[in-house]
């Protein structure tokens, strides 16, 4: 078989491990996009290490005809987390018949809280005979890890989960949409008070394209379909949190003062018609010095059984993920599909291309 080939679409901090994970995987990339003057022209060796691979860095505005040109079979996507800021992407990418896989992490499960968008895409990869899905961490530490958890579980009343991450490694939109550096007012003028709501209105801006996902909102929706439960009523509610101390961020250049807000936790809660109640906590934050990243999940029932994972290398994890999903994504049905109606994620040992059907 021939060797998959890659389309990179965002050349940050993600992609330095997702293309060189798919040159050790046995694919290539024979493209790249971002809109970053910096990159652009520059071999994608810049961004990933090593030697030049005779790949050059485009702008995005390029993208159809770098499409056109390299005819790969699959785009990852590693720019956005809502699934409005990547949708011109998407939609290049599935015109040209293209497979494409996004860390976005709206895109986990987008039907629950952008069904519009969502639809529209599907329709438009079935037309043109191509898959797209979101993954990374979420698709193994707050789904399938879980899911493996509930099936030694023999009675389930609910499912609780927590994970934290640090906002300095994300970049500056994602430590401001978490409310770094507002006072409590702001805060919940700002953040909270878009939660503060009827089910009607959150309804109305769901079908609208205006709704505000939390990362567990998909998540929890992502549980649900692959558990086979059916959600009746959802709510989610962010929260500011403080520190006692005045800390420093530098992704924001700025002291955050003492009392003031240096991230959120939002907290997204579901019952379901079969009684199982499903409750996650994202914790995003600007980090104290002996703060670290952890996720914890516990399946309530017979039996109680708890899962924790300290310091996981969140990034690393998600580009794993991402470039181990890649036969899944084109072994897949057409449309926009969830990996919760994939295979179970598996790691790959032989070449990637040894994996497609």
């Amino acid at each position: 078989m021939t060797k998959i080939k890659v389309v990179q679409i965002g050349c940050g901090k993600m992609s330095k491990y997702t293309m060189r994970y798919v040159y050790e995987k046995g694919a290539e990339i024979v493209g790249a996009v971002d809109i970053n003057p910096e990159v652009i022209g520059k071999d994608i060796a810049y961004v990933m290490g090593g030697d030049n691979k005779g790949v050059k860095i485009d702008l995005v505005e390029n993208l159809n005809t770098v499409l056109e040109n390299t005819k790969p079979d699959i785009a990852i996507v590693t720019t956005m987390s809502l699934l409005n800021d990547i949708e011109d992407v998407l939609r290049v990418c599935a015109s040209n018949g293209v497979n494409a896989i996004t860390t976005c992490e709206e895109a986990f499960f987008s039907s629950n809280s952008n069904p519009t968008l969502h639809k529209e895409l599907d329709l438009l990869a079935k037309a043109n005979n191509c898959t797209i899905t979101g993954c990374g961490y979420q698709d193994i530490f707050w789904g399938n890890l879980i899911t493996v958890l509930a099936g030694s579980t023999h009675r389930i009343t609910k499912i609780k989960g927590s994970s934290s991450y640090n906002v300095e490694d994300y970049g500056i939109a994602l430590a401001k949409a978490h409310g770094a550096g507002l006072t409590l007012e702001e805060f919940e003028r700002e953040v909270a008070a878009a939660d503060n709501i009827s089910t009607e209105e959150r309804n109305n801006l769901i079908n609208n394209r205006e709704f505000l996902p939390s990362y567990m909102w998909n998540t929890v929706g992502w549980l649900a379909d692959k558990l086979n439960l059916t959600i009746e009523s959802i709510s989610q509610k962010c929260v500011p949190i403080t520190y006692e101390e005045d800390l420093h961020s530098e992704t924001l250049q700025m002291d955050i003062k003492a009392g003031l807000a240096i991230g959120m936790s939002a907290v997204v809660k579901a019952e379901t018609k079969e009684g199982i109640i499903l409750e996650a906590e994202c914790i995003g934050k600007v980090y104290a010095p002996d703060v670290f990243d952890k996720n914890e999940w516990t399946v309530y029932g017979e039996p109680d059984t708890s899962v924790v994972v300290d310091r996981p290398c969140t990034v690393e994890l998600t580009c794993a993920d991402i470039v181990n999903r890649i036969p899944d994504v084109i072994n897949a049905k057409p449309g926009f599909i969830p990996t919760s109606q994939m295979d179970d994620p598996k790691y790959r040992v032989k070449p990637l291309d040894s994996y497609l059907k």
